[in-house]
């Protein structure tokens, strides 16, 4: 066999991989569909309040409960066997001026991606999530942390990444036109044309402005994928060796926070993690004339607004704004000030003065 046949013979192999992908992809989507009949779940539909929404994530009796039990003041059952959390039990996590609503979400058994145990609710709350805490046992933390990564990449939640740089535009007719502004090398025209065509997508635009892979095209074109960020909390150390803990805490890639419920160690530093990852913009306030309240920020989720700013002053002040005065990061003429609307999106830290009508 030539070296041309065997170019060929490995394209075509990616080519069909390709397709089997799309195929995957979309039978995965049908399994995750919520049921059409039957009773609701019982204890998911759990409103979203707070500055952020934290999901506890793991399999059973890894301590998610205690965790929440000690960090905020909701009493989570405990008990030394699988299974004591059946539903989503909220907790409010108060720390440094922020309230982070913290959920124990029922321990996710293996395969909750194909729909065992109550995997289409756990799945359907953590998408709502604004920080994903991994939690797993330090005794299995190898095959527990792999396990967890692939239940949940398979339903569609990409932890610890952004979406693809892809612009994804349908229309009425034209036909189909692509343009890349890199050099693509995990991908060819002929599969993306192929993955369009299995979801009958016959008129549209693609840009693609960074190196993709079929997996984040075909996340592309679904649309439901998640993107949120994680931390991976390891507990019971007191139960290994310090040689384990060692070996653990070198592994650990600047999102993992080693912890013992049981002796509340680490506690202190899951907290501080917990805050800066999930309440990562804090803006102060100014009246006319003073100085900005640099004691009492207000702690929002990335991608605020000054609407946002407003709801978080009073629910009704968004109704009767004007305009705004910022200062900071986000001010074209920082250090000067810069006159916005309510679409006007804060940093952190930034200074914010409301005017009314």
């Amino acid at each position: 066999m030539g070296v041309l046949q065997k170019i060929e013979d490995i394209e075509t192999t990616e080519y069909h991989l390709g397709l089997l992908k799309v195929r995957m992809a979309k039978y995965r989507a049908q399994l995750l569909e919520p049921e059409k009949k039957g009773p609701k779940g019982e204890g998911f539909d759990v409103m979203k309040s707070g500055d952020a929404r934290v999901c506890l994530i793991g399999f059973p009796s890894v301590g998610k409960s205690t965790l929440l039990s000690k960090t905020t003041k909701t009493e989570s059952v405990v008990g030394a066997y699988e299974f004591t959390t059946l539903t989503a039990i909220p907790g409010v996590l108060e720390y440094e001026g922020a309230r982070i609503q913290l959920l124990d979400l029922p321990g996710i058994v293996q395969d909750a991606a194909k729909g065992r145990g109550r995997g289409r609710q756990v799945v359907s709350v953590a998408k709502t999530a604004d920080l994903i805490l991994i939690m797993i046992d330090a005794t299995k933390s190898d095959e527990q942390k792999a396990m967890l990564y692939a239940e949940l990449e398979a339903v569609g939640i990409r932890l610890n990444t952004s979406p693809p740089d892809v612009v994804f535009k349908q229309k009425t007719a034209g036909g189909i036109t692509i343009n890349n502004t890199v050099k693509l090398t995990k991908i060819d025209e002929r599969t993306i044309r192929s993955i369009l065509q299995t979801y009958r997508i016959h008129n549209c635009d693609v840009m693609i402005r960074e190196d993709i892979t079929t997996d984040e095209f075909i996340d592309v074109l679904l649309g439901t994928r998640k993107y949120i960020p994680s931390l991976t909390v390891i507990n019971k150390i007191d139960g290994v060796s310090m040689e384990t803990l060692d070996r653990m805490a070198r592994e650990g890639d600047g999102r993992t926070v080693m912890i013992s419920c049981e002796l509340d160690l680490g506690i202190d530093w899951l907290l501080e993690a917990i805050w800066k990852a999930s309440t990562r913009v804090e803006v102060y306030t100014k009246k006319r004339g003073e100085q900005p309240d640099l004691g009492d920020p207000i702690c929002l989720r990335a991608g605020a607004t000054i609407e946002t700013v407003c709801h978080g002053i009073h629910r009704s002040l968004a109704s009767h704004f004007k305009y705004a005065l910022v200062w900071g990061k986000s001010s074209k003429f920082n250090p000067q000030p810069q006159k916005v609307g309510l679409t006007h999106h804060v940093q952190d830290e930034d200074v914010v003065s409301i005017f009314t009508k």
